[in-house]
């Protein structure tokens, strides 16, 4: 076997070992992780409060109205800066924008002073570029499967709440104690909106455009529409989350049902380049001939970004 494969086990064998050695110790001293997470989820809704404070909405209304209407789409920074407040990060678009400004170049840099070429740099430069908005779009993606998934049984809590002789907003504060992140922090942000003076209507159009969940804005019309005409409040959070709750179990089913498509994705898109990997580490001279070829190589790339967008396409809808 060749020594850099041995190599490459060894230290992959070495990596596994670190992990589990950090499992064990993490399960036998750190027991109160629980108490800690609660103590930040304390914390984080703290500041969240102090986030109220200081919301633009207190000074200029019509940005509810602006943020939430459906004439016209969104400008790039827009979208941008809805995304950055959508992932939970502690980070402004300005912010992520330097990070993303400097990583290009430091990628593009590092890419030039390795092989000497300008096309390096600009493929360096554009790969670490793009990667601090990946993470962050990743970030938003899985806070926001996570808050969708939180809906159901906090719906039914603030039916109880509501039965019991309470308002609504008296429910989402019962939400935001009952509940951990992010579901939380978002309605105590609502909460505390309209306990600084905003309206229910301005405070709920709000969390409509922060959560940018399909689940949570039938929730925003219904509770609209309920103060507008009236009816039973609890009944409705109820159905709303039975309704909700079939919406999420009928999503996980169609996961499953695409897994097999998205996997065959994931290897259809990682093996040329896993075997060109390969082939440098088992025979570097004969893998390095496809560098002298760039536009082979960039014309595979092209084809495979248009396959891995089209298997997306098929295996990826919203209902």
């Amino acid at each position: 076997m060749s020594p850099a494969i041995v190599s490459a086990l060894a230290g992959l064998t070495a990596i596994t070992g670190v992990f589990a050695v950090y499992q064990i110790l993490s399960d036998l001293f750190l027991k109160d992780r629980s108490r800690v997470n609660d103590r930040v989820d304390y914390e984080f809704l703290k500041k969240r409060k102090e986030q109220v404070k200081k919301s633009p909405l207190f000074k200029n209304l019509g940005q509810v109205a602006a943020a939430t209407s459906l004439e016209g789409k969104p400008s790039f920074r827009q979208r941008l800066d809805a995304m950055v407040e959508q992932s939970g990060m502690d980070i402004t678009t300005d912010r992520l924008i330097a990070i993303a400004a400097g990583a290009a170049v430091g990628g593009g840099v590092l890419a030039f002073v390795l092989r000497l070429s300008i096309v390096d740099f600009l493929l360096g430069g554009a790969f670490c570029g793009v990667l601090p908005f990946w993470v962050v779009k990743r970030r938003k993606e899985k806070r926001i499967e996570k808050l969708r998934s939180q809906l159901p049984d906090a719906f039914e809590l603030m039916a109880r709440v509501v039965r019991s002789g309470q308002t609504l907003n008296q429910s989402l504060m019962a939400v935001a104690d009952e509940f951990p992140q992010p579901l939380a922090a978002e309605f105590a942000y609502c909460y505390e909106q309209q306990n600084m003076g905003l309206s229910a209507e301005q405070a709920f159009r709000d969390l409509n455009r922060r959560s940018d969940v399909i689940e949570l804005k039938i929730f925003v019309l219904a509770v609209l529409v309920q103060q507008q005409t009236g009816g039973n409040l609890a009944e409705l959070l109820t159905k709303l989350a039975t309704i909700i709750r079939e919406r999420y179990q009928i999503r996980g089913m169609i996961r499953s049902l695409t897994a097999e498509g998205r996997m065959q994705g994931w290897i259809l898109a990682g093996l040329p380049p896993l075997m060109l990997f390969f082939l440098m580490m088992i025979n570097p001279a004969y893998a390095g001939v496809h560098f002298k070829h760039m536009s082979i190589l960039f014309g595979t790339f092209g084809i495979e970004l248009i396959g891995a967008l089209w298997i997306r396409k098929i295996v990826n809808f919203d209902f």
